[in-house]
């Protein structure tokens, strides 16, 4: 029914056994263990586009967190209008929740198709997907420090008999195992959490999501190392010490491009901003004419045109004559005009 899933998985995991079993010898335990790491870092890798795109969505989110608060708030009794006012704020700032969800949904298939192949590895079976028999033969016969890789705490006895191991074998190898992988991811869930802001950690959903990511998953991967193979152990830890680090690189990554920018826009202010002791230019009102600059105090002509020209203004404009009028009566009337007046009466 998921042999879509089965298939791809064993091919990836038989093409680094090919390459480790040149090396360690095809029945070895690291040869078969290494090549599980490295299904982990292939399948990671592929994913890493997605994953920044992941984290450059959770970034988002947070920076309008405050925003969908409100909407959440506004429309509390109208669950459809919420659903779109939040599609559309999302939409608006370029934020695909689905994307932020596709690493850890495309990670599920490949756990569930690992598992499958593995448990589907046992003594005296031929074929299992992309393996024929004398590689399920040489998988059933490797041993990682005693223990096979199939091999899981809480298997039965006349099981582990045919895998031609003992049970202490297996704890010896899977406790460290799973002690690790819970503390790997702890700190992972850790890690992330970090990166979150103080709007996004206040909301309540959040933050049961970080009690569960911090606490309840940890718990649940050293419970459930008693239920799993070496092989699924492995596959974990290596999982969760690739998402450490690449969590490390990628957050860097975007600190750093997120610094630039600001840098960038503060240089772009500064440039846009008036210099010292320059009054900034005001637009003019509409039907308003725009009012010359006044030249600053003890500035000096630009060219010598400009300086002779007080000299040429003042050889051409006229000398004023002083005024001949007395105190009290109007301009056009001078005192003869005034005495010829009084004789014609």
């Amino acid at each position: 029914m998921l042999n879509f899933i089965y298939y791809p998985v064993s091919f990836i995991l038989w093409c680094w056994h090919w390459v480790f079993g040149h090396i360690f010898g095809e029945s070895s335990g690291f040869a078969w263990a290494l090549a599980v790491v490295f299904l982990v870092f292939t399948l990671r890798a592929i994913l890493f586009k997605p994953f920044v795109g992941q984290v450059r969505s959770m970034r988002k989110m947070q920076e309008f967190a405050p925003e969908l608060q409100k909407i959440k708030k506004k429309y509390a009794n109208d669950k459809q209008r919420q659903a779109q006012e939040m599609q559309k704020l999302q939409s608006e700032h370029g934020v695909n929740p689905l994307g932020g969800c596709l690493p850890m949904l495309v990670q599920i298939p490949v756990f569930i198709g690992l598992f499958h192949v593995l448990r589907s590895f046992r003594p005296g079976w031929g074929e299992v997907y992309f393996f024929d028999a004398q590689g399920v033969e040489s998988f059933v016969n490797a041993k990682l420090f005693g223990a096979n890789l199939s091999t899981f705490i809480t298997m039965p006895a006349q099981e582990l008999e045919q895998f031609a191991t003992s049970r202490n074998a297996v704890l010896l190898v899977s406790i460290p195992l799973m002690i690790i992988a819970s503390i790997a991811t702890h700190f992972t869930a850790r890690h992330s959490v970090a990166r979150q802001t103080q709007a996004a950690a206040d909301n309540p959903q959040t933050a049961i999501m970080n009690k569960l990511t911090l606490y309840i998953f940890p718990i649940g991967v050293l419970v459930g190392g008693l239920f799993f193979p070496v092989a699924i152990l492995l596959y974990w830890l290596s999982n969760n010490a690739w998402t450490l680090g690449q969590q490390y690189v990628v957050y860097h990554r975007i600190d750093r491009e997120e610094e630039a920018k600001k840098v960038e826009a503060t240089a772009q202010r500064s440039a846009l901003a008036p210099k010292p002791g320059v009054k900034p230019a005001t637009k003019p009102k509409p039907g308003q004419k725009p009012q010359p600059q006044r030249k600053p105090a003890g500035a000096q002509p630009a060219s010598g045109a400009a300086k002779a020209a007080p000299d040429d203004a003042s050889e051409s404009t006229p000398t004023a004559k002083p005024s001949t009028e007395i105190p009290g009566l109007s301009p056009d009337r001078s005192p003869g005009k005034k005495q010829g007046n009084k004789k014609r009466r």
